[in-house]
């Protein structure tokens, strides 16, 4: 079973994952974290530090890179493992930051989208803008503008895979968000037919 985490920056992906995870393993579930980054925040500090800005294009191609080379990784860790896989992260991400920066959705990846097992739910944190901002400033490591996150939210909501998305609202407390997360992973392993038994042989 795989679950992917998506959401704008700030919207708190890797800490609502890690808690899922956390009261998973405190329940006595076998679960299996992996992080599907494509760099951005490294290339943001670098960029930064060197006061240069890579054409889109550019740094569009880098993050694809890393994040296409993280998520086939992952898929092939999922596939050896028996129990929950949850997803920070994934292919989509990548295509909501390329309709923020105006760039072609391409047919690359909507296809490795469509060859890759499917996700059994992908999980959207919706999270305000400007809450999301102030997260990003108050850990000091990103350089992200309220109008890039403003319309990397639009841009998550322009996807042809955003109406498949379970919407969570980000800004629960993370005690109520991490009850949130755990009850939609309840309800897809309901739905998910268990496996035929093998008949007995003598």
């Amino acid at each position: 079973m795989i679950i992917v985490l998506t959401g704008i920056d700030g919207s708190g992906k890797s800490t609502a994952a890690r808690a899922l995870v956390s009261d998973i393993q405190a329940k006595g579930g076998k679960v299996l974290l992996l992080n599907n980054h494509a760099g951005r925040r490294s290339m943001s500090v670098l960029a930064a530090k060197w006061g240069i800005r890579p054409p889109d294009r550019l740094a569009d191609g880098i993050e694809t890179i890393f994040r296409v080379w993280n998520v086939l990784v992952s898929h092939v860790r999922a596939g050896r493992f028996d129990g929950l896989v949850v997803m920070d992260r994934h292919l989509y991400c990548q295509l909501a930051l390329r309709a923020t920066k105006g760039l072609p959705r391409g047919r690359f990846l909507p296809w490795l989208l469509a060859v890759l097992p499917q996700p059994d739910a992908v999980i959207h944190l919706d999270a305000d803008p400007r809450e999301a901002h102030r997260r990003i400033v108050a850990r000091g490591t990103d350089a992200e503008t309220l109008e890039d996150l403003t319309a990397f939210r639009d841009a998550y909501a322009g996807l042809p895979e955003y109406e498949g998305f379970v919407k969570v609202d980000a800004t629960l407390p993370a005690s109520e968000l991490a009850d949130r997360l755990e009850s939609v992973v309840r309800d897809v392993a309901g739905r998910i037919p268990a496996p035929a038994k093998k008949a007995a042989t003598k």
